[in-house]
């Protein structure tokens, strides 16, 4: 697409009010991502649920690939300033997993620690992991995410078009690349890039980019 025709959709997305303070649309899909890229044997691989919970779960590849799975259409917002519009993304949504009896939280689950190759991890509110727009995402597109994308799982973190301008809509750094496990804890933890200055909140329309701002 031509510089005009990019331009020309961003100052629509403007006035639709989809496009937040700050942010610049693309139509690529930029690699951002803190140490190097993991080659996985499926086979060994696991992923893990722990923390406050009833009983700690662990899933190897197969397992997980027969969890229930949703397909969601989001805005994705990196806080590097460019913005994605109508991805499509599928995976497994928490809420799922509660009402089919295959996690049970414990009442002083409030925050969730993902943990990540490379000991990276970020931390959301269990409220907004509980969202829609949150999914421990494996396919993007149709297809499988790439490895520079977090293959094989990642959680996504965006907004829906019906709702552009949810207050609550977070950065998608909040999202960590090649989850290895979720902790559920009683009190927040900052993650890798909270702890480097990032907001620890990170909500997109009021620009919640860096610490200084909480």
């Amino acid at each position: 697409m031509n510089l005009f025709g990019r331009k020309d959709q961003e100052s629509e997305l403007k006035k639709m009010g989809r496009l937040p303070p700050g942010q610049s649309l693309t139509n690529k899909f930029p690699v951002l991502h803190y140490g190097t890229v993991p080659n996985y044997d499926l086979a060994k691989w696991d992923f893990r649920i722990t923390g406050e919970v009833e009983e700690p779960r662990r899933f190897t590849w197969d397992e997980f690939c027969k969890l229930p799975t949703r397909k969601m259409i989001m805005d994705i917002h990196c806080v590097t300033r460019w913005s994605k519009f109508d991805t499509e993304w599928e995976g497994v949504w928490l809420p799922d997993l509660i009402e089919q009896g295959i996690i049970k939280l414990k009442p002083s689950a409030k925050y969730v620690i993902e943990h990540c190759e490379h000991g990276f991890t970020t931390n959301l509110d269990i409220e907004h992991f509980m969202k829609p727009t949150t999914l421990l995402a494996t396919r993007f597109d149709g297809q499988s995410i790439d490895a520079d994308h977090g293959f094989p799982l990642r959680v996504v973190v965006g907004a829906v078009k019906e709702s552009a301008q949810d207050p609550d809509t977070r950065y998608f750094w909040k999202g960590g690349k090649w989850l290895r496990s979720i902790e559920f804890t009683s009190t927040d933890r900052p993650g890798f890039w909270e702890q480097a200055g990032y907001h620890n909140v990170a909500r997109v329309w009021p620009e919640e980019r860096f610490q200084g701002q909480w």
